[in-house]
C-alpha cells in the first residue's frame, strides 16, 4: 500500500466475500480510510444487511456459498431500484476466465478484478465509482508544503 492517505469518510461499503482474511483486510483497509463498512460471508446475509445498511458501493466475490455474485448484484439492485438508487459494484474473484468477466459485466458490475487485489488500485477505483478525487486534496497540500518551505528560505 503506498503511503498516500486517501479519505473515504462518509462513505457506507458493503463488502461480500466468504473467506474470512479477506473481509477482515478490506475493513482494516476502508476503516483506516474513514469509511464505514460492513460484511458479509454470504448472499443471504449480505440481503439482510441491506435492510438497515444503505451502503455507497458494494465490493462482492462472485463466487459465494449460497448463491453467485451475479444473482446478488440482481437482488441488491432490484432493492435499491425501489429505495430510488443505484448502487455501483466491484466484482472480486479468483475466477481469471473471459467467461467469468463477460458474466460480471452482462450482471451489472462496472468493475472486475481477480484475486490477489491490489490494494492502492482498489481504493482508486472505489473513489472513482463514487466520484471522490483525493488527488486534487494531495495536489493541495504539496503546493501548501511548497509555499511554506518557500517562505522558510
Amino acid at each position: 500500500m503506498s503511503n498516500q492517505s486517501m479519505s473515504f469518510k462518509g462513505l457506507r461499503l458493503l463488502v461480500v466475500d466468504d473467506d474470512f482474511d479477506t473481509r477482515k483486510l478490506l475493513t482494516y483497509l476502508f476503516e483506516l480510510n474513514e469509511a464505514e463498512i460492513i460484511t458479509a460471508a454470504s448472499a443471504a446475509q449480505a440481503i439482510a444487511i441491506m435492510s438497515f445498511f444503505k451502503p455507497d458501493i458494494l465490493i462482492s466475490d462472485i463466487y459465494l456459498p449460497d448463491e453467485d455474485g451475479y444473482s446478488l448484484l440482481l437482488k441488491v439492485r432490484n432493492l435499491e431500484a425501489k429505495r430510488g438508487r443505484k448502487i455501483p459494484a466491484i466484482a472480486v474473484t479468483a475466477s481469471t476466465s473471459k467467461e467469468d468477466r463477460d458474466m460480471a459485466f452482462l450482471a451489472g458490475y462496472e468493475i472486475y478484478r481477480c484475486k490477489p487485489i491490489d490494494l492502492d488500485e482498489l481504493t482508486f477505483m472505489v473513489a472513482s465509482l463514487v466520484g471522490i478525487d483525493n488527488r486534487l486534496e494531495i495536489l493541495e497540500c504539496n503546493k501548501a508544503k511548497a509555499s511554506k518551505q518557500e517562505n522558510f528560505n
